[in-house]
């Protein structure tokens, strides 16, 4: 591998971070997901930490669970894995991290070398 070369991460790894984050937003234990996913809370919870890889139907009944289409989590682990796993900084993140340090307003990033596109938000 060259220098350059990034690991990418495991497809597991990333539903289970997709799934969490959905879990988390609606404000949900993950006894009442898997309740209504009918499996067991210790396998949604190796799943959600990425260290199992569910099957199509276990992830069909964890997105009914949540209560989200099945294409649209497709689509959010498309995004963070072709963006390289790059972290979602969130409003609330951002006013937090420029409280800490002390700065008016947050400093503009690099362009970006892939032809990504970088949204800046302003407070």
């Amino acid at each position: 591998m060259t220098e350059k070369a990034r690991t990418r991460p495991l497809l597991r790894t990333v539903v289970g971070e997709v799934l969490r984050r959905h879990r988390l937003d609606q404000g949900r234990t993950l006894a009442e997901v898997a309740k209504a996913a009918c499996v067991s809370v210790p396998y949604l919870s190796e799943v959600e930490r990425g260290r199992k890889e569910p099957s199509s139907e276990v992830l069909a009944a964890v997105c009914d669970s949540l209560r989200i289409e099945l294409p649209d989590l497709l689509a959010e682990v498309r995004q963070e894995l072709t963006y390289q796993h790059a972290p979602v900084l969130r409003l609330a993140d951002a006013r937090l991290q420029r409280a800490r340090l002390g700065q008016s307003r947050i400093s503009r990033p690099a362009p970006r070398s892939d032809g990504g596109t970088v949204i800046l938000l302003a407070a």
